[in-house]
């Protein structure tokens, strides 16, 4: 499965998700922080579908955006 966005379509789903889910993009990606212990992407992707309803684009934004902020903590 191939997790690459342009950033503009990565840009553009986030900003849809609170309109469409009733959640804040932080709520989601505390969800995914404090959900089960999923290595791949896919696996977390599909917990989030599962779980929680979401559809393909959305979940797939919310853990490449939960990926890209905890990268960013680990490189400080």
């Amino acid at each position: 499965m191939s997790h690459v966005f342009s950033d503009e379509t990565h840009r553009n789903l986030l900003s849809r998700i609170p309109h469409c889910t009733g959640r804040e993009v932080a709520d989601w990606l505390r969800t995914v922080e404090e959900g089960p212990s999923l290595l791949r992407f896919d696996e977390k992707v599909s917990w989030l579908r599962g779980e929680h309803n979401l559809a393909y684009g959305h979940a797939k934004a919310i853990v490449h955006e939960y990926d890209l902020r905890r990268a960013a903590r680990k490189l400080r």
